[in-house]
């Protein structure tokens, strides 16, 4: 992102020093110091350098047991949105002062509803559910009015918090139903229009109220020819009656407007083996949703015996159907480790935080790969070093033969600074995250 025509505003004077707080070098003396800005205090052509940033650069081995993570300081340009360049650190260069912190992939929440919350407003418990998820429904259907009243300003709020934790893109589910009709839709894009210099998403159109036990699919159909990238659905055997009818319905709708499909699946018996099957089947008929199709939570997998989880996890992986897992869930455990060994992509996300649905969730990506680590035995460096792709969207420093293939020149510069040593150390401590970096400027 080039901004070089836009002065400074008082919201990022106060980004800056919230950055300055936390250690790093303030941004209006490096304006003052730096070749980078003008005296106007423009940033010059979209460039920042830092200096001092820590970077994994290979295993150390002991026995052939990775023991350790070898890492070096580094100087790193970025120039209009991507990596310019990375060289040996310039200690005394005119440049942000990473401090000698990690630099890692930005982070990435793959499965949130932004659209929906009571985080920025007064603080609420869930309150005991009565009647299933139909139950919930109703529920629903009473809040939201009062809910959609502040959305937007709730949704740039939960943007900020997952900022502070070092996520720069979400992907977000949004009601699609006939109590909100397309109004929870347009309040969250105003507040992702709102952040869009800070904070990259894309949008799950979400018949919460099922497609057809509430009448969604005339809003799905208007929502698909607006700026969203997914179809979504749930339940669709629980709520809608209809596995196939449902499902049909979901996959015409995305070849008909070149979306993808993202569907949430909490049904645990024979009718959510059912829907991933048919799912699967759809898919491999019409491959150009291979790749685009996700089944969120997938809670039936956890369900299956040994066998047939390694079966579902090579018919996943063929049809290029990724599982967005909430980690953990109740008394659930998903497979995630037979997932991996067949190559199946997988993701996370917070999914609702402080709602009526979830009174949990702290913002942090970083934290669900450390659940992860801890529920899977995943506690030897090599193993939490690789944990780490849970919360970047499967992006990694190194890779597992410990080469480097992170940063690398013309990658996105979205970034986090941590304070940690290395990648296994972020993730078994879960450190903290001191700046982020999106498209080459510090957001916070």
């Amino acid at each position: 992102m080039n901004i070089s025509d836009n002065p400074i505003s008082r919201k990022d004077f106060i980004r800056n020093s919230a950055l300055a707080a936390a250690g790093l070098t303030l941004i209006p003396n490096i304006m003052a110091a730096s070749p980078f800005f003008d005296e106007q205090n423009h940033l010059a052509k979209g460039k920042t350098a830092f200096k001092n940033v820590r970077l994994e650069t290979g295993f150390e081995y002991e026995e052939g047991e990775v023991i350790a993570t070898k890492t070096d300081l580094f100087y790193v340009e970025t120039e209009n949105g991507k990596i310019k360049t990375i060289s040996p650190n310039q200690p005394n260069a005119k440049a942000v002062d990473a401090r000698g912190m990690l630099m890692l992939p930005a982070f990435k929440d793959m499965h949130i509803h932004l659209d929906k919350t009571f985080y920025g407003d007064q603080w609420q418990a869930v309150r005991k559910r009565k009647g299933g998820v139909k139950g919930m429904i109703e529920l629903e259907k009473q809040m939201l009015p009062e809910m959609l009243k502040n959305s937007t300003f709730k949704a740039e709020k939960m943007i900020e918090l997952l900022q502070s934790k070092g996520t720069s893109f979400a992907r977000s589910h949004v009601n699609i139903e006939p109590t909100s009709q397309l109004n929870s839709l347009k309040k969250l894009q105003k507040a992702l229009d709102n952040k869009k210099k800070t904070f990259g998403a894309e949008l799950v159109a979400f018949p919460q109220h099922g497609v057809f036990y509430t009448d969604s699919a005339p809003y799905l159909k208007e929502a698909a020819q607006m700026d969203i990238d997914f179809i979504g659905g749930v339940d669709p055997f629980t709520i809608d009656g209809a596995i196939e009818k449902t499902i049909d319905f979901t996959v015409q709708l995305a070849l008909d407007h070149k979306k993808g499909i993202d569907i949430h699946l909490h049904e645990t018996g024979e009718s959510g083996l059912n829907t991933v099957e048919y799912l699967i089947k759809k898919v491999n008929e019409n491959p150009s949703l291979k790749g685009k199709t996700f089944l969120s939570h997938c809670f039936v997998l956890a369900k299956l015996d040994k066998a047939k989880q390694e079966e579902i996890a090579e018919k996943l992986a063929e049809a290029q159907i990724g599982i967005v897992s909430t980690i953990p869930f109740g008394s659930l455990i998903m497979p995630i480790p037979t997932l991996y060994k067949h190559h199946v992509n997988v993701l996370t996300g917070n999914d609702s935080i402080v709602d009526h649905w979830n009174t949990f969730g702290t913002g942090s990506v970083l934290q669900k790969a450390n659940l992860m680590a801890q529920l899977y035995g995943y506690s030897t460096e090599f193993l939490l070093s690789r944990s780490l792709k849970l919360a970047t969207a499967n992006v990694l420093p190194l890779d597992d033969q410990g080469k480097q293939q992170w940063p690398k020149t013309g990658d996105q510069a979205d970034f986090v600074l941590v304070n940690a040593s290395c990648s296994a150390e972020a993730v078994s401590r879960i450190s903290n995250v001191e700046s982020l970096v999106y498209q080459g400027n510090v957001v916070y």
